[in-house]
């Protein structure tokens, strides 16, 4: 039977071709078993072509290892391309303050911790002021009037990770415990070097130096957000008994140190700290929110408005100083109900993810 059926189709006597496309079996003259010989031998058609240009492949392959100079003539026919440093080569691994690595520390993915660079402007290094004490004692005294201030600007190069969030239990005045929401920041302080320090010419003027010392990072953190009811400013607070759980869920072979802590050593050129800030009680229907960052630069700007000082008044009366802050935006979308810290994006929508500004 099966032999009948392979003679009524055709099968030994002739190889058919594929039928147009859509044109059915009987129209063509095709049976079902000339449909699959066609098809099995295009896809075996298909295989041999894929084999035969895999070998010419490694052929080619073998002749090019044969005669090096094919590739070195190629490669010169190319356009040169610049060479870029890679960020290792720009930045060198900063060095940990050796009693804050208990062990091996966590490795990050790239994008994980986000780098500020330091930012020193040749015009931080001085101002131009009136000593108003003397001019408002004395109005003749030109030589205290218009007096260049000079100084010596470091700022340092700090690294973050975006805002969590962690239940502690927190002793109470009433002695019992109560669970709060904590909001922390992880962050990792480096100084780079490159301070700027006025120098005097022998003619009279000023060169400025890029010079490396050594700083003292002293910090001041606040959480500040505005809601409907006003700006809300949240300073950062010493919590020792969040620090045990920070420590265990970000990396329990660093030992992060609070505000206090991370005053107390002096960073070397190419050395870095760790450090944690946390606050407490933070009203949770806040979305849109910023950290000002305190003390990574000694930049500062002060004025005297007019009529501030009078005679008599104690030294520095009315006058009005400015610090360099670093200030980092984020967005929260939800609400109070549901305190995601997944939710917690760098930036805020309409304006820039961080700035350096003075207040």
């Amino acid at each position: 039977m099966l032999v009948g059926e392979l003679w009524e189709c055709g099968y030994f006597p002739e190889w058919r071709v594929a039928p147009p496309a859509g044109m059915s079996d009987e129209a063509s003259g095709m049976c079902w078993h000339d449909r699959q010989r066609w098809r099995i031998g295009r896809l075996f058609g298909l295989l041999l072509s894929a084999l035969l240009i895999a070998v010419l492949g490694v052929v080619a392959l073998a002749e090019d290892n044969a005669n090096p100079q094919n590739g070195a003539q190629a490669a010169e026919n190319q356009p040169a391309q610049p060479v870029t440093p890679s960020p290792a080569e720009k930045q060198p691994e900063a060095m940990p303050i050796p009693e804050q690595i208990l062990g091996p520390p966590r490795r990050l993915a790239p994008g994980v911790l986000i780098t500020i660079p330091p930012d020193v402007q040749v015009d931080e290094t001085h101002n131009r002021q009136d000593i108003v004490e003397l001019v408002t004692a004395d109005p003749q005294l030109e030589w205290a009037k218009g007096v260049d201030f000079r100084r010596e600007v470091y700022c340092l190069e700090f690294q973050f990770k975006l805002p969590r969030l962690i239940q502690v239990d927190l002793p109470q005045p009433s002695g019992k415990l109560q669970r709060k929401t904590i909001w922390y920041l992880i962050y990792k302080v480096t100084n780079r070097g490159g301070a700027l320090r006025p120098v005097p010419e022998d003619d009279g003027t000023y060169r400025v130096d890029s010079v490396d010392i050594p700083v003292r990072f002293v910090p001041t953190f606040y959480l500040e957000a505005e809601t409907p009811s006003g700006i809300k400013r949240y300073p950062d607070r010493v919590i020792p008994l969040a620090k045990q759980p920070i420590q265990m869920r970000e990396d329990s072979n660093i030992n992060f140190y609070d505000s206090t802590q991370v005053s107390t050593r002096e960073l070397a050129v190419g050395q870095s700290i760790w450090g944690v800030a946390t606050w407490e009680d933070v009203d949770p229907s806040i979305d849109k929110f910023s950290i000002l960052v305190v003390g990574l630069s000694n930049a500062y700007r002060w004025q005297d408005p007019p009529g501030a000082y009078k005679a008599g008044d104690p030294i520095g009366q009315g006058r009005r100083f400015e610090r360099k802050i670093l200030q980092l935006n984020f967005w929260r979308p939800g609400d109070e109900f549901i305190l995601r810290e997944d939710a917690i994006r760098f930036g805020q929508p309409g304006t820039v993810d961080y700035a350096w500004i003075y207040r």
